[in-house]
């Protein structure tokens, strides 16, 4: 929980969000996030605006502007869990996340942990 967030055609930053299931499992007195809290606009907050052809709005406003790239408000649409996660720390059945963990977004942007939130250790893992 708390972890800054960057993509790669996001134009600004977000931060995870982790809402906990099952047994609580926390790190400095917040939830601990697994892998599967990859979920946009649940754990994943939009990164400011898209700025990448590839997102059909994106490519709709650029022709729009006769080919002048256009960016649109960021809607993240997350394709996998996070990867790799930590194997050997399962929170609640799943791996927990790491700041080495990144997931896609389906318009081709790599979303990556920038800032862990957290650096103490799990308790009750």
């Amino acid at each position: 929980m708390g972890a800054a967030l960057a993509c790669t055609f996001g134009a600004g930053p977000s931060n995870l969000t982790v809402v906990p299931e099952g047994e609580p499992v926390t790190g400095s007195d917040m939830p601990v996030a697994t892998i599967a809290d990859s979920i946009p606009m649940v754990n994943i907050m939009p990164f400011a605006m898209c700025i990448t052809p590839t997102n059909p709005e994106v490519a709709t406003a650029t022709a729009a502007a006769q080919g002048v790239l256009t960016p649109v408000p960021c809607m993240p649409v997350v394709t996998a869990p996070w990867a790799p996660g930590v194997p050997t720390v399962l929170v609640n059945g799943q791996p927990a996340l790491d700041d080495t963990c990144t997931c896609n977004c389906m318009w081709g942007g790599v979303i990556a942990i920038t800032s862990p939130g957290q650096t103490s250790t799990i308790s009750g893992a």
